[in-house]
């Protein structure tokens, strides 16, 4: 294949307003030295994979030091690699080798809670209660005649209490695993040192941060009661991003992105940072994206779209109108390492897969900034069978659910499981593959016409091609560009608006329960996820089917 150009060069500062950015999960991503295991040489010798497939930045999973309690989401050295993952030299290398193929790197930073094998945590459980040491995290002494309880109803995310004692007789905070004590963001020692580390991986050349569990860090003060437990049969968990809780997106959250924010602009090139937030409503969500605080925030409404044109229509709509009043544009994701993998969710099997490659051209269509997540641009659908005793999500024991099935590594090529993986005489992968991914792999599909690798490689190249819409990778003013189409029932149909002299690109949906014709006023197709039925000397858009067209450029 014929290397492509570099898709932005990286003196463009508003490269991330329509970057397509493609999350690497290390661990499962590529592994160089046969242990099984993804790593920072892996990712460094399949850039130009993603180079040819025509994505603008990759965002990286945590490689940080780590117990890998939960998958490097627990820290334990935030300025470091993992011996899992390599060196920082191997990092440098990779974020070299990145930069020198036009590609951008995203890696991501976990300011809500550290790893409980962090020294400020061993320093804290060694010290007394009040202490400079515990008041980097949150300790609080327990409820009850002799403190055995705890000090509120907070539940943690992976299910059972936030709250954990110690043998002093206090609790500390976890809103997720007992081993990610959450960090006291109201001590100035906590945010100097994030600052610090934001300055570290800038310094080394990242181009931004994904920022997990953006919403977390700050606590209302007092730590009030939810009022609301798993016990009286109404988890916490179904408030996230529906209503208000005290332990997230608090008011005082943004003052942290207000001190971030001249930190990144300090820098060349267009440094940013996207929030991994969830909040009750879109206003509350939009309040994080600003000239003063972050540039992007995750679309995950987008995400949760039913497979109904009336769901996708009303999930664009309200994203598209807070882009307008924030004047950035939105983000779309259809899968992450966090969630059943989209295949899957939307009914697996050959049903699956159609709404699958046709959400991909809806969502590479739209105006704004698209992440990819590793793999479904090979159709993988979710691992669903995968033995107990090999899931590693902490949230399993507690809950009986598993984040381990979108996480099973990529299939690069070959007859047999780890599917190349890893190099030659390599060992089994962390997670097994299903003897299915065979026909999955990359080298099984690169060269099918027919394959979603590409069209994903296709679509990624038309969508570079119309770089001078407006609201597109240009930059351009207009955050929207987008205008709806008279369609028939069940079918979305929108034109992204093109300037004078400029071709119109028209994208249609087909989610009604039968063919639908497709007017010839829409223009010449240029991609489909389906072939395109010629009926009556006219165009038939199949059920669970999108295709592109192309008017003529205006005068």
């Amino acid at each position: 294949m014929t290397p492509s150009a570099p898709p932005h060069p990286r003196t463009d500062d508003d490269w991330w307003r329509s970057a397509v950015v493609y999350q690497v999960y290390v661990r499962s991503f590529a592994d160089s030295d046969g242990d099984g295991i993804g790593d920072l040489r892996g990712v460094r010798s399949r850039l130009p994979y993603l180079r040819d497939l025509g994505v603008d930045a990759l965002w990286l999973t945590p490689f940080y030091r780590s117990p890998m309690i939960d998958g490097g989401y627990d820290v334990a050295d935030y300025r470091d690699v993992d011996p899992m993952f390599g060196t920082l030299a191997d990092f440098d290398d990779m974020i070299g080798g990145a930069h020198a193929l036009g590609l951008r790197v995203i890696v991501d930073i976990v300011p809500n809670h550290s790893s409980s094998a962090h020294p400020w945590f061993t320093a804290a459980l060694a010290a007394a209660p009040g202490s400079a040491e515990r008041d980097r995290y949150l300790f609080r002494a327990g409820r009850g005649t002799e403190g055995e309880l705890p000090p509120n109803d907070w539940e943690s995310i992976f299910g059972g209490p936030a709250w954990t004692r110690v043998p002093d007789g206090q609790w500390y905070l976890h809103l997720f695993d007992p081993s990610q004590p959450d960090l006291n963001w109201r001590n100035p020692a906590v945010r100097a040192e994030f600052e610090e580390i934001l300055r570290f991986w800038l310094d080394r050349g990242v181009d931004g941060f994904r920022i997990d569990v953006a919403h977390g860090m700050i606590k209302a003060e007092g730590l009030p009661d939810v009022g609301r437990t798993s016990a009286d049969g109404r988890p916490q968990i179904e408030l996230l991003g529906r209503g208000r809780l005290p332990y997230f997106d608090q008011d005082e959250v943004h003052d942290i992105y207000r001190a971030w924010r001249p930190i990144l602009d300090s820098y060349p090139d267009g440094r940013m940072a996207v929030a991994e937030a969830w909040a009750e409503s879109p206003q509350r969500l939009a309040r994080y994206i600003g000239p003063d605080e972050l540039h992007q925030a995750f679309n995950f409404d987008f995400m949760d779209a039913t497979w109904s044109a009336d769901s996708f229509r009303k999930v664009i709509d309200t994203a598209l109108a807070e882009s307008t009043i924030v004047g950035a544009p939105t983000t779309w994701v259809l899968s992450n390492h966090d969630r059943q993998r989209h295949v899957t969710r939307y009914g697996d099997g050959p049903v699956g897969l159609r709404r699958a490659r046709a959400a991909a051209l809806l969502m590479l269509a739209l105006p704004g900034c698209v992440y990819l997540y590793q793999g479904e641009e090979l159709g993988l659908p979710e691992v669903l069978d995968l033995p107990d005793e090999l899931r590693q999500d902490p949230a399993f024991p507690r809950t009986g659910q598993s984040r381990d099935g979108c996480r099973v590594p990529l299939p690069w090529g070959g007859g047999l499981p780890p599917y190349g993986f890893g190099p030659d005489g390599g060992g089994p992968a962390w997670l097994p593959a299903p003897t299915t991914w065979r026909a999955l792999s990359v080298a099984a599909q690169t060269g099918d016409p027919e394959s979603t690798l590409e069209l994903y490689r296709a679509a990624l190249r038309l969508r570079r091609e119309h770089t001078a819409l407006p609201g597109g990778p240009d930059g351009a003013a207009d955050p929207v560009g987008l205008s709806w189409l008279e369609s028939e029932p069940g079918v979305l149909a929108f034109a992204r608006t093109a300037p004078a002299g400029a071709p119109g690109l028209v994208c249609l949906v087909n989610l009604s329960g039968a063919p639908v014709t497709v007017d010839g006023g829409h223009g010449e197709p240029v991609i489909a996820s389906q072939a395109l039925d010629e009926r009556d000397g006219g165009r038939m858009l199949p059920v669970d089917a999108a295709a592109w067209f192309v008017r003529p450029a205006t005068g």
